[in-house]
């Protein structure tokens, strides 16, 4: 019988972590959960403001200093070479890639071309070049990808968002197929509505529907991740959705 108490923390510490857009919304609170179990984090994303208060809320939360980070933009084929420099001179490799960081989008009469390629380029080909960069770096054990229900609910007025959302759940797919064979673990977290910056509501807004069972924590999401990383070798968790109860999609 698994004694749980301790079998998170087992599976997770001491491993090395990349969490793409790990300064705000599910990518922060996925970093603080996985180094306050003791692993060792490396986080990125567009702004220095959020990016130093996640390290510093991780510094308060753990015993040890599990987290370093830089500010990138994933849109940018520079940016994400320059994030894995910094992960092998911090870290020394890489166990885990987290592929999270991601920007709101609307319809397709929304926006320009140059709109349309940097959405693209942020939510779905950073996912593709990490991926790739990550598995150059040899001794990978997991890709977790996080995408959204939106993948199969394709709301009205959100074809682009949909589209990056879609894309990555086709990638993760093929990618685990790939992958699969070589001991790499491959994850898809496909969560329904969650508070994040991301959502178009006020703060009360936002807490009156987690109080209605109709919008999830950023922490949920995080929890999921941190249970699929846990899986022994023997078993994959290959695709989560995770929805708020009342969410009725």
């Amino acid at each position: 019988m698994i004694d749980l108490n301790d079998f998170w923390k087992d599976r997770i510490s001491g491993k090395k972590v990349l969490i793409t857009g790990g300064t705000t919304g599910i990518g922060r609170e996925i970093t603080i959960l996985l180094a306050r179990l003791g692993a060792h984090c490396f986080i990125c994303g567009r702004n220095q403001a959020p990016l130093d208060e996640t390290i510093a809320a991780v510094k308060i939360l753990t015993t040890a200093n599990h987290c370093n980070g830089l500010v990138a933009d994933l849109a940018n084929e520079e940016d994400i070479k320059r994030i894995f420099v910094s992960v092998e001179k911090e870290l020394g490799g890489l166990d885990i890639l987290v592929n999270n960081a991601a920007l709101p989008f609307g319809g397709i009469t929304e926006g320009t071309y140059a709109d349309w390629d940097y959405l693209l380029r942020s939510n779905l080909l950073s996912y593709i070049a990490c991926s790739n960069y990550a598995l150059n770096m040899g001794n990978l054990s997991h890709i977790v990808n996080i995408g959204s229900m939106s993948a199969d609910v394709r709301e009205t007025g959100s074809s682009l968002y949909v589209a990056s959302k879609s894309g990555i759940q086709g990638f993760s797919e093929a990618l685990r197929k790939e992958l699969n064979p070589k001991g790499i673990k491959v994850i898809l977290i496909e969560p329904g509505a969650t508070d994040t910056d991301m959502q178009e509501f006020t703060k009360e807004e936002k807490e009156e529907k987690i109080r209605n069972l109709e919008m999830l924590k950023a922490e949920d999401v995080a929890i999921s991740v941190a249970f699929a990383l846990a899986q022994p070798e023997r078993s994959d968790i290959v695709n989560l959705q995770i929805r708020p109860h009342l969410q009725l999609i």
